[in-house]
């Protein structure tokens, strides 16, 4: 009587190994990374049952030790050095949090290099940057997950590269900065100035102690250049960004445009045009009945505008621990998924395949077409709007609507509001520069855009 022994069964082998839980390893332990490892923690039966395996944290780098310890517990190692992470051969996937340009991209790069896919929140990194890490990633046959970068908890990534990848998208316009659309919140229900409700934001701990990057535009610059990339396919330039802020707005401007139907918001625009694309990011006039004029407080919202879907909203908590921790999360969950697919067929990280990426232009924005609200302190005298709108339609720029306010008795000034149409800012200006000369313009004219976004 012979016994046969069990013979290796390479396919039942690879079949155990896939149901292994992905290894994460988390660089950053901050705001988002506690997040994240809350509701990884807290999900973890429901994401197993939709990725077909466990994702689990493995190690934490921080260069806090005991914070990063008192929140992750005993199971998880934790180290001061991120490099340590990366050069560990059982973590899958590397997650940054770290921010910024300079440490990120060096660790990023080193995760890449050596075969680990990537999720990060860092929209300056691949505004910036994005080109070259894309390459790397494509070239060593890993992913780099992105979806925490814009808009938090709104999945505006995935709608852009996958549910909307049928059309063909003209534009899109978001409020995607809490901070600023806070500020703008409070100013228009308060009637105060923007200095006073910025520290009011501050000590809400809606803004941070220096908060530059947001009140100026550039937080909302990084995440409308990496939009623009996914839905025109072409290359992160966040250079060629036009960027403006919202510390110039007054009081009053956002009272006229109450009057006139409208809101003004902070918008990252980019639209697709013959000569090139609009990247953009200033303050803009929105006529109140649009849902994204009704956006209030730091909530965010994106309209994109497709040619056979038309205009779709996506809305929602743009920043916090755990809205931006269920985009970390979802990315985490995509790798899962695609970790044994050909590197070929997955989805492209601009949703373009990277040899169809094409370079086209992004204008300056001098030839951007929109349309303008105008603030004019002039004489209260005979003549003076005659002359202005002279001036106007000597550069082809009409006019939609005048708003003049009663002089006091005894004023001899008086505010002069101006909407116009859709004209070049190249015209614009030129036409700014002769008004702002004659000496019936007693103050810098105030010009603010305005988008119907119909």
């Amino acid at each position: 009587m012979s016994t046969s022994r069990a013979q290796p069964n390479p396919a039942a082998e690879r079949r155990e190994a896939d149901v292994k839980p992905m290894q994460v390893g988390l660089l950053g332990i901050g705001t988002v990374g506690s997040g994240t490892f809350k509701v990884l923690t807290r999900n973890q039966t429901e994401i197993r049952r939709r990725a077909g395996r466990g994702i689990e944290i493995a190690m934490v780098a921080d260069l806090d030790v005991a914070r990063a310890r008192s929140i992750v517990g005993e199971g998880i190692e934790v180290v001061s050095d991120a490099r340590a992470v990366i050069a560990n051969p059982a973590i899958d996937i590397v997650v940054e949090l770290i921010g910024g340009y300079g440490i990120a991209r060096q660790l990023v790069m080193e995760a890449i290099a050596a075969g680990k896919h990537v999720v990060t929140a860092n929209k300056a990194l691949l505004a910036v940057h994005g080109t070259e890490i894309f390459a790397a990633a494509r070239a060593k046959g890993v992913i780099v997950a992105f979806e925490a970068a814009v808009a938090g908890g709104i999945p505006i990534i995935k709608a852009l590269r996958e549910g909307l990848t049928a059309n063909r998208i003209e534009w899109i316009a978001g409020i995607i900065n809490g901070t600023t659309n806070f500020i703008l919140s409070e100013m228009r229900d308060k009637g105060l100035d923007f200095a006073v409700v910025l520290k009011e934001a501050q000590r809400l701990g809606y803004a941070e102690a220096d908060p530059t990057f947001d009140i100026e535009g550039i937080d909302a610059g990084h995440k409308v250049t990496i939009m623009s990339a996914i839905a025109f396919g072409v290359p992160v330039q966040f250079d060629k960004a036009h960027v403006e802020g919202i510390t110039k707005l007054q009081a009053a401007d956002i009272r006229y445009a109450e009057q006139l139907g409208y809101r003004i918001k902070l918008l990252g625009i980019t639209r697709r045009r013959d000569e090139g694309i609009e990247l953009r990011v200033h303050p803009t006039l929105v006529p109140a009945k649009r849902l994204i004029a009704n956006v209030e407080g730091a909530m965010n919202a994106v309209v994109v505008q497709g040619d056979a879907v038309g205009t779709t909203l996506y809305y929602g908590k743009g920043a916090g621990a755990e809205p931006t921790a269920s985009a970390v999360v979802a990315d985490l969950v995509d790798i899962t998924r695609l970790h044994t697919a050909d590197p070929d067929h997955r989805v492209p990280h601009l949703a373009f395949q990277p040899d169809e990426l094409h370079d086209t232009p992004i204008l300056p924005i001098e030839q951007v077409v929109t349309s303008f609200y105008l603030r004019l302190q002039v004489a209260d005298q005979a003549g003076v709007l005659s002359r202005i709108t002279t001036i106007l339609a000597e550069r082809d720029i009409s006019i939609d609507a005048v708003l003049q306010r009663e002089s006091a008795e005894g004023e001899k000034q008086t505010d002069l509001i101006i909407l116009t149409h859709d004209t070049v800012e190249g015209h614009m200006r030129a036409a700014l520069a002769a008004m702002q000369v004659l000496p019936t313009v007693l103050a810098p004219i105030v010009s603010i855009r305005k988008e119907e976004l119909n």
